[in-house]
């Protein structure tokens, strides 16, 4: 994906290894513990809901408040951001996601507010609690940031066999999509309704979201179609094969667990990531309302 013709730097922080410090021991940093292993891309399902729950303060398709940091924020007593391969390329997808989807939403005459993307090695504290390698990338709705160790891209080379930029790119897509879905006040809808329902109603909210969260990510490459090379949309699709729940159900414990989902199946995932490259278009992203 060709992308070096942005800026870099605009809207980027870097928390450093155990950036934030902060006492205590969050509610985010306990999910990996509690659910005994790596989530992977789109966190958000668990960690954004909870968050958002907790602590949303929008709605009503209103903005929750500004995600952007001044140059004296961003720098001070940190790392610089963008100063790696994967945190140059991460800056720059999400540079074009705000300027993507700022675009959007002038167009049907919304306001938009960016999102800011947070680096941290192994350690660090976002808006929503410690941030934890362990979570794989998140969005966090309190502070509109997306927050990733970029030890992730290695991961999701490795482990899941999904290679490529465009793969790494459709990583931060989809938590821009979460931002999306924060200011149009969809995830705090979902919030309020998983807290009148049980526990297997609420994953399939949160699959419903997820998924959305994908179609997103469709429209914004679709909306970028000239920056695309050849072999990107195909490790794209890779990666959301990958991170299917019922693949690492499968990979994790040797069977699948439908009620637990939270993400979505592998073949849900591509159709979703699959139907916003088609369609370019947000509103052909309702998950709330067509078949997943």
């Amino acid at each position: 994906m060709r992308l070096d013709d942005l800026d870099p730097t605009k809207h980027a922080r870097d928390l450093g290894r155990g950036g934030g410090g902060g006492g205590g021991f969050g509610l985010l940093g306990l999910l990996p513990l509690l659910l005994g292993r790596r989530l992977g891309c789109g966190t958000i399902a668990i960690l954004g809901i909870v968050a958002v729950a907790y602590l949303y303060l929008g709605g009503g398709g209103t903005p929750s408040g500004t995600g952007t940091q001044t140059p004296s924020q961003q720098t001070a007593g940190r790392s610089v951001p963008c100063d790696t391969p994967d945190e140059l390329f991460a800056c720059r997808v999400m540079a074009l996601a705000d300027s993507t989807w700022q675009d959007i939403f002038a167009q049907s005459g919304q306001r938009y507010t960016p999102a800011t993307i947070n680096f941290y090695q192994e350690q660090g504290r976002s808006g929503c609690g410690e941030a934890q390698a362990a979570m794989g990338p998140f969005y966090c709705p309190s502070d509109d940031g997306v927050y990733i160790d970029t030890s992730f891209f290695d991961e999701l080379k490795n482990r899941y066999g999904a290679a490529g930029d465009f793969a790494k790119a459709y990583v931060i897509a989809h938590e821009m999509g979460h931002h999306v879905q924060d200011l149009l006040g969809t995830s705090g809808e979902v919030a309020q309704r998983q807290a009148q329902l049980g526990r297997t109603q609420g994953n399939a909210l949160s699959v419903r979201l997820e998924l959305q969260a994908d179609c997103f990510a469709g429209v914004w490459a679709a909306r970028n179609r000239d920056r695309l090379e050849p072999g990107d949309i195909e490790e794209g699709m890779r990666a959301a094969n990958a991170i299917g729940d019922d693949t690492l159900q499968r990979e994790a414990q040797g069977r699948v667990v439908p009620d637990s989902f939270t993400h979505g199946t592998s073949e849900q995932r591509m159709k979703w990531l699959r139907t916003g490259l088609q369609s370019g278009d947000p509103a052909a992203c309702d998950t709330f309302r067509e078949a997943v």
